[in-house]
C-alpha cells in the first residue's frame, strides 16, 4: 500500500503542470476601462494638453522684423529665452493689475464665503421657513451669465439712468457714482458677489445636510443652544466644504475678466490692463503680440498654482486632519 502511495506521488512529480488557461473576455475586461477613457483622454489632449504646451512654447519665442528701407521687412520668429517673462515681471501695467486683483479679492472672497455661510446656516436651521424659496432665490443670481449681470449692474450705476441715484436725488444726497475710480472695485466685487454666493451658498447647505441629526440632538440635550451648535459643530464639520469654496474663489478672483471688460464702455475708470486677463486679452489681440500674452498668461498660471498649493497645504491639517 505505502508503495503503490509513493509511486503515486513520483508520478505526479513527473507529471508536468498544465499552463493556467486565460478566461475568455479577460482581455476584453482590461481594455475596457481604457475604452472608455479614451474619449477624454484624446479631448484633454485636443483642448488643453495641447493649448498649454504651444502657448508655454511661444512664452520663449518673439517676432522680429529683417531687413531696412522703405519695404516691410520679413518676419521671423526666434527664441528669446526669458526676455518675455522678464519684461512680463517687470511691466508696471502688469504689477499694477496684479494689485487691483488682490485688492478686489480681499474685498470679495471674505464677504463672499462669509453671506454664503450664513446663508447655509440659516437654512439648515430648524426654525426657518419657506426654505425651499430661499434657496432657490439666493441661487438664482448664480444662473445668469457674467456678462448680462454686469450689464444690469453697470445700468443700475450709471447716474444717469438708475433709479437707485433718483432716489438719492430726491433725497438731497450727494452720492458719488460707483463707477468712479476710488469706487469702481468696490462695483466690481459686488457685481461677483451677487453672483458667487449662491453657489458657495449650495456647497455649504449640501455639506450641512449630509451631518446626521443626531448629533445635533445630542447636543441640544447638553443645553447647547442654536448659534453654539452652529460654531462648534456645523462649521468644523464642513470645514472642507469651506475651503473647496474658498479655494475656488481665490481661483475665479485671479481669472477675473467679464466684469471689467463689460463695464469698462460705461465709465473711464477701467483701463485696457486693469486686471492680468484684460492685459493678456490686449497684448494678444490689440496689439498683436502673442509672444508676450502667451507669457504673462503662464506668470499668471503658475502663480494661481502656486496660491493655491500653499492655500491647501496651510489648512490642510485644520480642514482634513492631515500632517505637514
Amino acid at each position: 500500500m505505502t508503495a503503490t502511495v509513493e509511486a503515486s506521488r513520483d508520478a505526479t512529480r513527473r507529471t508536468p503542470a498544465k499552463p493556467a488557461q486565460r478566461r475568455p473576455g479577460t482581455a476584453r475586461r482590461h481594455l475596457t476601462p481604457w475604452m472608455m477613457l479614451t474619449p477624454g483622454i484624446v479631448l484633454f489632449t485636443l483642448f488643453m494638453a495641447a493649448p498649454i504646451l504651444y502657448t508655454f512654447g511661444l512664452s520663449f519665442q518673439g517676432e522680429f522684423v529683417q531687413g531696412l528701407g522703405l519695404g516691410s521687412g520679413a518676419r521671423t520668429r526666434e527664441f528669446v529665452a526669458f526676455d518675455n517673462y522678464a519684461a512680463a515681471l517687470s511691466d508696471p501695467e502688469f504689477l499694477a493689475s496684479v494689485g487691483r486683483v488682490l485688492l478686489y479679492g480681499l474685498i470679495l472672497v471674505p464677504t463672499m464665503l462669509g453671506l454664503a455661510l450664513l446663508f447655509a446656516l440659516l437654512l439648515d436651521a430648524r426654525r426657518t421657513g419657506a426654505k425651499g424659496f430661499s434657496r432657490v432665490s439666493i441661487f438664482l443670481p448664480y444662473a445668469v451669465p457674467a456678462v448680462i449681470s454686469s450689464l444690469l449692474w453697470g445700468f443700475l450705476y450709471l447716474p444717469a439712468v438708475s433709479p437707485f441715484y433718483w432716489i438719492f436725488e430726491r433725497l438731497g444726497w450727494d452720492v458719488p457714482s460707483m463707477l468712479s475710480p476710488g469706487l469702481v472695485v468696490f462695483a466690481i466685487a459686488n457685481i461677483g458677489l451677487w453672483g458667487g454666493v449662491g453657489f458657495n451658498m449650495i456647497v455649504m447647505y449640501t455639506s450641512l445636510k449630509a451631518v446626521p441629526s443626531e448629533i445635533y440632538e445630542a447636543a441640544r440635550i447638553d443645553g447647547a443652544s442654536e448659534v453654539q451648535i452652529a460654531w462648534r459643530i456645523k462649521v468644523p464639520i464642513i470645514m472642507p466644504a469651506l475651503v473647496m469654496t474658498a479655494l475656488f474663489s481665490m481661483i475665479a478672483t485671479l481669472q477675473v475678466f467679464a466684469e471689467p471688460t463689460t463695464l469698462r464702455p460705461l465709465t473711464n475708470s477701467l483701463s485696457t490692463s486693469w486686471s492680468p486677463l484684460m492685459l493678456v486679452y490686449r497684448d494678444a489681440f490689440i496689439r498683436d503680440d502673442i509672444y508676450s500674452a502667451a507669457a504673462t498668461s503662464v506668470v499668471i498660471a503658475l502663480a494661481t498654482f502656486a496660491i493655491s498649493f500653499i492655500f491647501l497645504r496651510v489648512v490642510q491639517r485644520r480642514a482634513f486632519g492631515q500632517e505637514d
